[in-house]
């Protein structure tokens, strides 16, 4: 199924849309600076507003830190919940609900491949919701332990 996704990162906009699928848009408050190692340009949820089909929904990353848990992203849009979180390297695991959907993978490009869990077909929404956040926050990270590796290494003279 092809999706459109229409990624402006210097003004903030997202845009995923496709026939059969809920529309999805996601937008940093103008004026602001973005940050240019995340696509949307920030992780801060004051400053996202997150609509699917028109109707607003609740978008709650997380600040994006040393685990890879500290990078997800939570939605809630009408009783659902999703969840985007780095299960990898490059990829990560969606969830609706607490049940594994499949794996995403975008490097910030405005690109995202997707694969679903075997034996099951995502809802359009699962679709929209997935391939939207993972086009905007980008997916997969380091173990803690690389990146506390990292740091430690910049501060040894």
């Amino acid at each position: 199924m092809y999706v459109q996704i229409d990624l402006d990162d210097r003004a903030g906009t997202l845009r995923v849309s496709a026939a059969g699928l809920p529309t999805v848009e996601l937008v940093r408050a103008p004026g602001t600076t973005p940050d240019p190692h995340i696509p949307i340009g920030t992780r801060k949820r004051d400053l996202l507003t997150l609509t699917v089909d028109g109707e607003p929904a609740t978008i709650r990353p997380s600040r994006g830190r040393l685990l890879r848990r500290s990078y997800r992203v939570d939605v809630r849009v009408g009783d659902t919940r999703y969840r985007l979180v780095p299960c990898g390297y490059v990829d990560s695991r969606l969830l609706r609900n607490g049940r594994p959907l499949g794996t995403l993978d975008s490097s910030g490009d405005g690109r995202v491949d997707d694969e679903w869990a075997a034996g099951t077909e995502p809802e359009p929404l699962d679709r929209a919701v997935g391939i939207a956040l993972a086009a905007a926050f980008g997916t997969g990270a380091a173990p803690w332990w690389e990146t506390l590796g990292d740091v430690v290494s910049e501060l040894i003279p």
